[in-house]
């Protein structure tokens, strides 16, 4: 089985249709799909309905946005509940906060001398959630930046950098029991990718394993093979799964689905925890 379970579409801030997350998943020769997008479930219908004939098994879920002691930090949530009122709620105001940290980023940069705008934003993100890779986007068409990697420097959108803005970001603790509350499962995302910002010390994923974390997201493109060992060794001191994950983005990023897998034994586990959801068949 070739299983990617983290994925997005345009319902945040991929490019590609939930439908055509699909295709491309099929196309890809994955079996299993995890749609992860930021702190929102509304790409599941579309991407349900896409499945028909396909044979490909979609896993609900969604990436949360997340700071302890000042460190940002994404934690991924499976096969939860998405109409639990106590997590529905605190999806909704990181979603609400993401929509005021876009206009205040958009007018740095413009300060910044680059002539962008909320509305060119808007039309890039479509019907997604506005977040910084559509800002990045924006600052690309304007010239300003060669690529949307390139404007993830400390001189533009980087965590602490001249256009950032912090948003409301979920302590991770209540998170992990935000979803194990849900019936969904919790997994560290990429919790070694330093090239993004600072990271949280081993401690501090002890911490949310004693509280319910479930896995580590290991085999992932910002993880040297230094990295994924050491994560590897932690997760099996803990009692953690480990995942593999390609973090697609469509075209907004140069990862392919399927880059990285999941082994079928890691995501066994993953479901023998879940009391959410159920995964959806084609």
């Amino acid at each position: 089985m070739r299983i990617d379970l983290h994925a997005h579409s345009n319902a945040s801030d991929g490019t590609d249709s939930p439908a055509e997350l699909v295709a491309n998943a099929v196309a890809a020769g994955l079996d299993v799909v995890a749609l992860t997008d930021h702190d929102t479930v509304a790409g599941y219908g579309e991407a349900a309905a896409a499945l028909a004939g396909t044979g490909l098994t979609l896993v609900p879920g969604a990436e949360l946005s997340c700071q302890v002691d000042g460190i940002s930090l994404h934690l991924l949530a499976y096969l939860f509940d998405p109409a639990e009122p106590a997590f529905a709620a605190e999806r909704e105001l990181v979603r609400t906060d993401r929509f005021r940290r876009g206009r205040a980023i958009v007018e740095r940069c413009r300060e910044l001398g680059a002539p962008i705008s909320w509305e060119q934003v808007e039309r890039i993100a479509g019907n997604g959630s506005v977040g910084r890779p559509h800002i990045a986007s924006a600052l690309v068409e304007a010239g300003v930046v060669a690529t949307v990697s390139d404007a993830f420097t400390p001189e533009w959108l980087a965590n602490g950098g001249r256009a950032d803005v912090r948003k409301h970001e979920t302590d991770p603790a209540v998170a992990v029991r935000l979803v194990r509350a849900a019936g969904g499962v919790p997994v560290f995302a990429h919790p070694g990718a330093d090239k993004r910002g600072r990271t949280v010390s081993d401690a501090v994923i002890a911490d949310l394993a004693a509280v319910g974390l479930g896995g580590l997201e290991v085999d992932h493109t910002d993880h040297d093979e230094p990295t994924r060992a050491r994560l590897r060794g932690l997760a099996g001191e803990l009692g953690l799964f480990t995942t593999g994950s390609s973090d697609y983005h469509g075209s907004r990023k140069t990862v392919r689905l399927g880059e990285h897998t999941t082994d079928p034994e890691a995501y066994q586990r993953l479901l023998a925890q879940a009391t959410g959801a159920k995964p959806l068949t084609g």
